[in-house]
């Protein structure tokens, strides 16, 4: 008999209830719902009002719909792109070289969405006013559901001012590169309907200086513009190796010469352009990134010999360009998880939405996320703009040094931006699962591609001393706020004071383009934007008061009501509706 007989009786009567009263241990409570599916067009107060400044308001239908799609479908379809990798197939089962990227259908179906909703043409089939900025936004949409697949739909778009340089061969390429349909096969060019066209520049021992290249180009008769050449060398990156042409930068004895260079040759062999390996990327998963070797590859030149910089570099600030509206859509996508996750989620007996410090931080994302946009909308206007408008000249030249301007200073935040929301989130951001941790790994992504922070930098610096109209440009755009603000105006003239003499340029050159980011910024949210967001961006970035971290606005914005413009809304699948 047991010496406790009341804690054997008390034993005896748990081991005697049903294993099923134990099977759920607590109630999940206190856990936001996940922000989908929602329509990042119709919640983005933002990105409606900037459209709408730049003669975009003739897209809202288009983007409306396009925003249900991505914000449903193609952000499940996002995800499947970026968990299953690209995978690369030297050769066949029987032998043959075949050089193969095969990617999971969900890339396909984000390509295929992408190019039907003209993301890869809008301008260049439609160009009225207004159509660079409603490609701008359909970019933006796409972005926040995958940022690998923009990879390829941004040279495809930007390659077409480059071939314009060969009439020649435009009339042949174009109306396939332009064409709203997409087809990832593995087939000759000439089977295809709609191209995809590459990009490959960068080589092992120069990096972004190409003058450093050593790939040769060799004539196979006649010597220039649009003959055949065969191309021996490498590529160090070689991004989307599975488009059906490439814009390549090769030598001649003339110098450096661009050339257009196709997967398959025109007689149906496969062309000597052989991929060495795939890239392990941290980010931009769903894109491949190569390495390529040229074996005597056909190629035809595209452009004067020797003038291949000047002929691609068209497409370079194309491709800048939309580095930018990728930033600046990273941001927007990272501060709308951050916002509706803290809407939904009390802490310390308070919604955490509603806390002070809170509300201080992620007014101060909301800020910075319409900052960048509304300047990515200008260039995008500026990019519309036709010779035959009076502002076309200062469109040109603003649009030369402020792309280098806005990539620079986008490209950089946007890092900042993403890890701040993640700790808005808390430790949930940092699950691969949660679309934070996909957007940590991709912000590095645009800051580095397509010239680093320090080559935009210079690339000011060249236009600033061998194009002094950019110059002037620039500060005529952002004059035109003059008056309105004391603080801006004061801020402007100590910029212009620095922009006069070039000595020791090359060294301080971070901080005055971040001078005139800031500038530019804030005139331009004071010119076109809400009151209430100029004044806050100014108090916050002008003054010389404000701190090194987000989150220190100071007491007198209205953080709430600049929370409330940024906040997205979760609604029904397929609702496109605002």
């Amino acid at each position: 008999m047991s010496q406790y007989p009341e804690q054997q009786q008390k034993h005896s009567a748990i081991m005697k209830r049903p294993r099923s009263d134990y099977a759920e241990t607590h109630e999940v409570f206190n856990q936001p719902t996940p922000l989908d599916p929602y329509n990042p067009f119709t919640s983005d107060i933002a990105l409606q009002h900037w459209l709408k400044q730049f003669n975009g308001g003739w897209g809202f239908r288009k983007l409306s719909s396009y925003g249900a799609i991505v914000g449903d479908e193609l952000v499940a379809a996002g995800f499947q792109a970026n968990r299953y990798k690209p995978e690369f197939r030297s050769h066949d089962r029987f032998g043959h070289r075949i050089d193969q990227v095969d990617f999971h259908p969900a890339y396909h179906e984000l390509m295929k969405t992408a190019i039907e909703a003209g993301h890869h043409s809008l301008p260049w089939t439609d160009p009225k006013p207004g159509a660079n900025v409603v490609r701008a936004g359909i970019y933006y949409l796409q972005y926040q559901a995958d940022p690998g697949t923009s990879c390829p739909l941004t040279m495809t778009f930007a390659s077409v001012p480059a071939l314009r340089h060969q009439p020649d061969i435009a009339a042949e390429w174009v109306p396939k590169i332009t064409a709203n349909h997409y087809d990832g096969r593995n087939v000759p060019y000439f089977e295809k309907k709609g191209l995809t066209i590459g990009m490959a520049m960068t080589e092992k021992q120069g990096g972004s200086d190409v003058r450093a290249n050593t790939t040769r180009a060799y004539p196979l008769a006649e010597e220039g513009p649009g003959k055949a050449y065969e191309i021996v060398g490498h590529k160090w990156f070689c991004s989307a190796p599975m488009c059906d042409a490439f814009l390549v930068l090769a030598k001649t004895d003339a110098g450096l010469s661009c050339f257009l260079l196709p997967r398959w040759r025109p007689d149906g062999t496969k062309n000597q352009m052989y991929i060495q390996r795939l890239k392990d990327k941290m980010g931009n998963i769903s894109n491949a990134s190569s390495e390529v070797e040229y074996r005597g590859a056909l190629a035809w030149m595209i452009g004067e010999e020797g003038r291949g910089v000047r002929t691609i570099i068209e497409m370079v600030a194309m491709t800048r360009f939309d580095c930018m509206t990728g930033s600046a859509a990273t941001m927007r996508q990272a501060t709308a998880q951050a916002l509706h996750h803290t809407k939904g989620r009390s802490v310390f007996g308070a919604n955490l939405h509603d806390q002070p410090l809170m509300k201080n931080v992620l007014a101060d994302l909301a800020l910075e996320s319409e900052a960048a946009l509304a300047i990515t909308m200008r260039i995008a206007s500026a990019l519309d703009s036709r010779p035959e408008e009076p502002d076309y000249r200062h469109n040109q030249r603003f649009a030369r040094i402020a792309t280098a301007v806005g990539k620079y200073w986008i490209c950089k935040r946007t890092a900042a931006v993403v890890v701040e929301a993640m700790e808005c989130i808390g430790a949930v951001g940092l699950i691969e699962d949660n679309v934070l941790a996909r957007l940590y790994r991709e912000a590095p992504v645009n800051a580095i591609w397509e010239g680093s922070g320090n080559v935009q930098c210079l690339d000011v610096l060249r236009a600033i001393s061998r194009e002094p109209d950019t110059r002037d440009a620039f500060l005529n755009e952002i004059n035109r706020a003059r008056g309105k603000h004391q603080i801006l105006d004061n801020y402007v003239d100590r910029l212009i004071a620095e922009l006069q003499s070039l000595e020791g340029f090359e060294y301080r050159a971070r901080t005055i383009v971040e001078k005139m980011a800031l500038a530019w910024q804030a005139s331009l949210l004071l010119d076109k934007g809400d009151p209430l967001v100029a004044e806050a961006f100014i108090a916050s970035r002008l003054t010389g008061e404000e701190g090194l971290q987000f989150g220190t606005l100071p007491q007198a914005v209205d953080a709430d009501a600049i929370i409330q413009r940024g906040l997205p809304v979760v609604q029904a699948a397929g609702n496109g509706s605002s």
